[in-house]
């Protein structure tokens, strides 16, 4: 979820630019670049590898760091990017992960109100950037996030 908020606010938070050639190998990038346990940093300009991700001495982790990073050996030019994103954004990325993991299924849904013969209505909140005008996590969080947005390039 974190790269996906960083997309929606043109925002990466980075710190350090590495640029150069890389090659991953089982799971390790070389040459090696300095971050610190649980310090988050983002590959680009990879085929296989693109993404934020989560460094630990014990390994890398996907950006929701629930799941193994999966990275697939590769060399290649691009970069990679130590990233500073503060603690409230990461509080904040667990909190859209909330909202999505309760209303995802209701913000996909195509029906935007249903009537069954005056028993039970149900109308789908509109005025949001979704399919059907339905609140998307960026609409529901728009406030909260605007802190840390950018113009986008």
């Amino acid at each position: 979820m974190l790269q996906q908020i960083c997309e929606a606010i043109h925002n990466y938070f980075i710190k350090t630019p590495h640029c150069g050639t890389f090659e991953i190998a089982d799971g390790a990038i070389s040459p090696s670049i300095d971050l610190k346990d649980g310090q988050r940093f983002w590959i680009t300009g990879s085929d296989l590898n693109d993404g934020v991700y989560t460094y630990h001495a014990a390994g890398i982790k996907n950006d929701d760091d629930t799941k193994a990073a999966g990275l697939q050996d590769e060399t290649w030019a691009g970069t990679i990017c130590a990233l500073a994103v503060p603690p409230a954004v990461s509080a904040l990325s667990a909190e859209i992960n909330a909202w999505v993991a309760k209303n995802g299924e209701a913000v996909a849904s195509p029906f935007t109100s249903e009537s069954v013969l005056g028993v039970y209505s149900y109308q789908k909140a509109t005025g949001g950037s979704g399919a059907g005008g339905a609140v998307t996590w960026q609409d529901a969080f728009a406030s909260q996030l605007n802190r840390w947005r950018k113009v986008a390039f």
